[in-house]
């Protein structure tokens, strides 16, 4: 099991996509779960129970893992569709506190991916997510600078990248 984390807009989800990509090229069967289809702006990390009880505790058994995503579609995060993961070889965990505290025991390789100052990726955020959501990213942003230092997620990463780094 391996984690991308970092701050939002550093390119975590494209940085896990190409190494779910290269894996799958090499015949691993690898599955990728990302923190953004939990998280919601009132609840940016405490839903991580149910990835524990859906998807982590079921996979260590040797169980497929199932959760619901959240639905951004709509403009507010509403109950998505099912997903069913598959039990992989390597799970790749990709967002933000994808490589907390609680899950180090139980990690392969933490990667931590710096992608520039806060305002170029609140840039990157708001291009992705829509102008819009900028008030809300820029909220986001400084829950998770507190989140950081308090988990010491960068401090603990095995690698620490720079988007211009891949």
């Amino acid at each position: 099991m391996l984690a991308v984390d970092g701050p939002s807009g550093s390119g975590k989800s494209t940085l896990a996509g190409k190494i779910v990509a290269e894996l799958a090229g090499r015949g691993v069967r690898v599955a990728l779960v990302s923190t953004d289809e939990f998280a919601t702006w009132g609840e940016p990390v405490s839903w991580w129970p149910r990835l524990e009880t859906g998807v982590l505790e079921p996979l260590r058994a040797g169980r497929p893992g199932r959760y619901r995503r959240v639905d951004w579609s709509s403009g507010a995060p509403m109950p998505g569709e099912e997903v069913e993961i598959p039990v992989p070889e390597v799970l790749v965990l990709e967002g933000v506190s994808s490589g907390r505290a609680r899950m180090r025991p139980s990690l392969s390789l933490l990667t931590w991916l710096d992608g520039g100052s806060e305002a170029e990726r609140l840039d990157r955020a708001a291009g992705r997510d829509g102008e819009e959501s900028r008030v809300d990213l820029r909220r986001w942003q400084l829950f998770e600078r507190g989140w950081f230092g308090v988990d010491g997620t960068r401090a603990a990463a095995d690698r620490v990248v720079t988007s211009r780094e891949w």
